[in-house]
């Protein structure tokens, strides 16, 4: 059973009649009404050690920033801002005072960052490795929610910022390669690096692509762009061409490549981690968007086409053209193992 396959079978036994439920599962939040006018939005992930992040090198005030930063990018991605987090931790017996203080600092220095307060949550003893789970509550306006679902054929497809680069750190981390702490690491790596340990969610770029009213479908990308869009895709039932040579922040990539032997566009498309925006809009609304990014020193790109169909398909320039690859959900699949 794949994680997909587990979250359809749970989404199937789920109820969606609840008094005030807007939206369920299937999103990057859940959605509930607040009022006649304005929703909250619900998020929650988890941080496992050794899955997630390892101590040996992630900072735990870089991690504590993370806990916060991934939970608040799903807020981002439905055109919300993050109000109230709660917060559960485990450890291990033997942990050190001092490194649950720095998780403690980065988690509260990530939530005034983020203008959000932390309200509560528990403390376990762990048998073995640290878990950090956040629960993330943010409101917007009903009518300026932003769904997975909406996307049409013929839209832009968008993403911000550069893909690849957090895959390409952890890779770093994993290959033995970088074995320092921040600032120790090879300077020509450190965007890659600082994705992975320290990522930063775009909310006020997606609050003000929101509140312009062009964009049809939203989510943030986590998992990875072939499965992430394949998500979107699936619940707007359309599908999806991604070109190659669209696909940003290549250049940034080479040192890590060089180093590890690696492909730069295996991190771009199933690598994961990114927790940038992917959304699509009208091709007439394209001036808009990236205005709005440039207004925040923001880089945003258009990667491909909303088409009739299903799947996400890559197209690769050859000398005869172009050749085509299936690549619909090839990211990151906590059980893909099995």
């Amino acid at each position: 059973m794949t994680e997909r396959d587990l979250i359809e079978q749970i989404q199937d036994l789920a109820c969606y009649e609840g008094e005030g439920l807007v939206q369920g599962i299937g999103d990057d939040c859940a959605v509930v009404e607040k009022d006649q006018r304005n929703v909250w939005l619900l998020t929650m992930d988890t941080l496992i050690e050794s899955v997630h992040f390892d101590c040996s090198w992630h900072p735990p005030y870089l991690l504590g920033c993370k806990a916060v930063s991934v939970n608040v990018s799903d807020i981002a991605a439905m055109g919300g801002r993050p109000v109230f987090a709660l917060l559960s931790l485990g450890l291990p017996a033997d942990f050190t005072p001092e490194w649950a203080v720095e998780l403690s600092r980065g988690i509260n220095d990530a939530c005034r960052q983020y203008g959000c307060l932390l309200i509560g949550g528990d403390t376990v003893c762990s048998p073995e490795k640290v878990t950090l789970t956040l629960t993330l509550i943010g409101e917007t306006k009903k009518d300026r929610v932003l769904y997975r679902h909406a996307a049409c054929i013929g839209d832009t497809i968008w993403v911000s910022g550069s893909l690849g680069y957090a895959a390409a750190g952890l890779d770093c981390f994993r290959s033995g390669n970088v074995v320092g702490m921040p600032p120790e690491y090879p300077s020509e790596l450190a965007p890659c690096i600082k994705a992975h340990l320290d990522p930063e969610a775009r909310v006020d770029l997606a609050r003000s692509l929101a509140q312009t009213s062009c964009i049809h479908a939203m989510m943030d990308l986590s998992d990875g762009l072939a499965t992430d869009l394949s998500h979107l895709c699936q619940q707007s039932r359309v599908g999806a061409i991604i070109k190659a040579e669209k696909l940003p922040g290549r250049r940034g990539l080479a040192p890590a490549a060089s180093l590890l032997n690696k492909k730069r566009s295996d991190w771009m498309l199933a690598g994961g981690e990114d927790y940038e925006l992917l959304f699509t809009a009208d091709p007439k609304d394209s001036q808009t968007i990236m205005d709005i990014a440039a207004r925040q020193g923001l880089r945003v790109s258009p990667v491909g086409t909303v088409i009739a169909g299903q799947g996400v398909t890559l197209q690769r320039k050859t000398t005869e053209g172009y050749e085509e690859q299936h690549i619909s959900f090839q990211g990151f699949d906590h059980f893909a193992r099995n």
